[in-house]
This record gives structure tokens, sequence and C-alpha cells, in this order.
């Protein structure tokens, strides 16, 4: 790390200290062209890449999903399941690899660790108040603790968004850094909601203000709400998470979440990803998928490359 990067983290860091000096920093970022990003998105999403390069491609989509189940009639046999479909995605055949993470429940949290202890799957619980985020701080920060005692190694936390809106920047702050030290060594990722944000320059200055609090990753949805994980927010981040370590040296993560459902939009993802941030981010630690259905189809697609034969959607268990 330069001495001028070192000098431009320890500003930043001070940010947290006003109200004042937040709004100015995040309002002070440069807009975003709504009409640019779009097309940029757009013009992304058309590439497409062919068999060695798609198949290496798909295994890395795989081991990058978050697999997902969070629902109300959610039971401790139906998140064992999902854990073991997270060891052995296709049982027939072994050479498939792991995905990166499940995500459930807090109260499913320790039925979960007892299927992963030990495989390198990681174990992710959303917690502060998830989905709404409307709940006080000592309800969210005890959700929070208590995941991380079940077993979590990674907290998915929201944010407050109508604070965010109401430009209440040093509450959403305070929230992000006591949730990160409830976690622990926990890794936390901060789910903006940007499908509430309304607006490009909001989800820029969402993603600077988790950054800025200490978050390990930016994630786009709960995908509790009609519009999820789109390519143009998604670059909107990937752009945040790439200035972010230009200017303090620090690397974090991106986790669209939410309507991602077939390999044809991984892939697209993945060049995204290659094309905006570059191979660094190409990693199960940098990048995740928030997802359930796009699983299945990544196998589908696997088994059509490997074996000739296209499997159909009633091949893999449906979660």
């Amino acid at each position: 790390m330069t001495a001028t990067t070192t000098s431009a983290r320890s500003e930043l860091s001070e940010l947290g200290r006003s109200e004042t000096a937040l709004r100015t920093f995040l309002h002070g970022l440069p807009g975003v062209d709504q009409v640019g990003a779009e097309q940029r998105a757009a013009q992304l999403g058309t590439r497409s890449i062919k068999t060695t390069a798609k198949a290496q491609a798909i295994d890395l989509a795989i081991r990058m999903v978050d697999l997902t189940t969070l629902e109300g009639a959610d039971t401790p046999g139906k998140v064992r399941a999902l854990a073991a479909k997270a060891l052995r995605p296709d049982p027939a055949d072994p050479s498939c690899p792991h995905v990166g993470a499940v995500c459930v429940y807090p109260a499913m949290v320790p039925h979960v660790a007892e299927v992963l202890r030990g495989s390198g799957v990681h174990l992710a619980s959303v917690a502060t108040a998830f989905p709404s985020g409307q709940a006080p701080l000592e309800i969210k920060l005890a959700d929070t603790r208590a995941a991380v005692a079940a077993g979590a190694d990674e907290i998915d936390m929201v944010i407050n968004r109508g604070a965010f809106l109401a430009g209440r920047y040093k509450e959403v702050y305070d929230e992000i850094v006591a949730t990160k030290e409830a976690s622990g060594d926990a890794h936390l990722k901060v789910i903006l909601e940007t499908g509430e944000l309304a607006t490009y320059d909001n989800v820029r200055r969402a993603s600077w203000l988790a950054m800025l609090a200490g978050g390990d990753f930016i994630k786009t949805s709960t995908g509790k709400v009609p519009i999820a994980a789109t390519m143009p927010v998604s670059l909107v981040m990937l752009e945040a998470v790439r200035d972010f370590r230009e200017a303090t040296g620090r690397q974090v993560g991106v986790k669209p979440a939410g309507g991602i459902k077939t390999t044809k939009d991984a892939i697209k993802y993945l060049v995204m990803v290659n094309e905006t941030v570059g191979p660094d981010w190409l990693d199960p630690d940098w990048f995740r998928f928030g997802a359930s259905s796009l699983l299945n189809d990544l196998l589908m697609q696997r088994t059509k490359l490997t074996t000739g034969t296209y499997s159909g959607p009633d091949y893999f268990t449906l979660d």
C-alpha cells in the first residue's frame, strides 16, 4: 500500500465522525450516467463464451452460489437437505464443485452447521430484522450475535432504507459499524435493497457508505421486493468497489441477489465482473450469487456439456 493510499484510507475513516462529513463526501461522489450505465450493461450482456471457457464459467458460478432459503415455512429437515446439496450439488458427478455458502434464517443456522462443519462451504445467515430492517438496534445486534454463536461465519445484514433515504447517513453508518462488531470474525455482507433506493446515484452512495463502515461485501437485494438484482445496478456497485480499492487499498466483495435464475444470466454477470473490476474479483471470496433456482440450471447446463445429454429440470432436487 502506498503512502498516498494509506493517507486516503485514514482520511476516509474519519468521515463517520459526523453527519456533515458523510453527507459532503457522499453527495460529492461523481453522478452516475444512467443512460451510459444501462447501455454498458446491455452491451456486456451480449457477450458469449463457448466450449471450454463456458464449462469453466459454469463451475466458477457454482462455486459462487449462496444457496438460499428464506421462507417462513423452512424446517430443520429442509435446510439440512439444502446443506447436503450444497456439499454435493450433483451426487452423480463427484467432479462437480460445492457451492460458496448456504444462506438461512438465524433459527436454522444450528441445523445447517451440523451438515457443513469442516466442509469449506460457508454458512451465511440473514440478520438485523431481515428483510425490512425495521427493529431497534439492540434487537438487530442480538439477532446477529445469535446467528454467529450458532455457527454462521457470514452475516447478511440489511440497511435501514428509511434512514438512508431521509439522509440520516450517520445512523446507517453507525448501525453497520455496530453490526460488524457484533459479527466478530464473521464476514459482513451489507444488503442495500437497491430496488428501494430509486436512483443509481443512491446506489453508489449506499455502496460507499457500506464500505466506509466496514462491510466486507455489498449485496443488491433481499429478494423480497419486486425489483432485485439488475445488471446496471450491479455495474454501479462493481465500479464502486473498484474505486474504493483504488482509494483505500481494501478490496470489498459484491453479491447480486434475487432474479438471477439461468446459466446465461450468471455468465453475463461474470463477463461484467471481468470487464469492470478484473480477475481479482472472479473468485467466491469476492463475488457471490444469492440464488436458489440458479444452481439447478447451472447443473443442467453442466451435465449437457459433459455428457451431451440435457437432463431436464426434474433431474435435480427442487429447493
